[in-house]
């Protein structure tokens, strides 16, 4: 809901920041590595019991998740990049919820499962979705230059990483939290598939930029 607006507030400075950081010779795949492995760290961190600590890395990471765009922008775009990225966003999104169910399985196991299990329906949703909007030639840059048609729904990358740091610095609230998140994530993939349905049932008649 908030990536839309957030991107014009970031993307003029990561913009840059991924023109400088390109003129260096790091590529991009590179800088998506090194996003999942500060994403990893993160996870690392809560398991052990340092939730608040893996706020750094775990900034530090969805950093990179925008400069690795704006590095392949600055030099070349790549299927393969494009693909590696979403993949790499994936493990990310997955291992902090994973993280907080080791760090008191007890406590946080039934919702730590069910926020899994909401994001591999949204996750499902949205990958779905992109793969059917390239079928029908769609094309949009409401969030950035992408490799994948991105669509809009109550919850995205912004609200995601938001509900992270809220989870890092309320740990004992996770359960609450991650009941509530896993709701509405439930709602934004059944809200993609109603969308699915009505859009794709008369694609042909579809322009190719919405």
């Amino acid at each position: 809901m908030l990536d839309a607006a957030a991107r014009k507030l970031i993307d003029p400075v990561v913009n840059r920041l991924g023109a400088a950081l390109a003129r260096t010779g790091i590529g991009a795949d590179a800088v998506t590595m090194i996003g999942l492995g500060l994403g990893l760290l993160a996870a690392g961190v809560i398991a052990l019991g340092a939730p608040a600590w893996a706020l750094v890395p775990l900034l530090l990471s969805r950093l990179a998740d925008g400069l690795d765009g704006a590095v392949a922008r600055a030099t070349s775009k790549t299927d393969f990049g494009g693909y590696l990225d979403i993949t790499c966003d994936f493990l990310f999104y997955g291992a902090i919820p994973m993280a907080f169910v080791w760090l008191d399985p007890a406590a946080n196991g039934a919702a730590g499962a069910f926020l899994l299990t909401s994001f591999y329906f949204n996750g499902a949703s949205f990958l779905g979705y992109a793969i059917l909007a390239e079928k029908a030639r769609m094309v949009t840059e409401a969030r950035g230059v992408k490799s994948l048609y991105f669509t809009g729904g109550l919850l995205e990358g912004t609200e995601t990483i938001v509900f992270f740091v809220l989870l890092c610095l309320f740990p004992g609230w996770f359960a609450p939290l991650a009941w509530i998140f896993g709701v509405l994530c439930f709602v934004t993939a059944t809200s993609r598939l109603l969308l699915a349905r009505r859009v794709f049932t008369a694609s042909s008649d579809l322009p190719e930029t919405l």
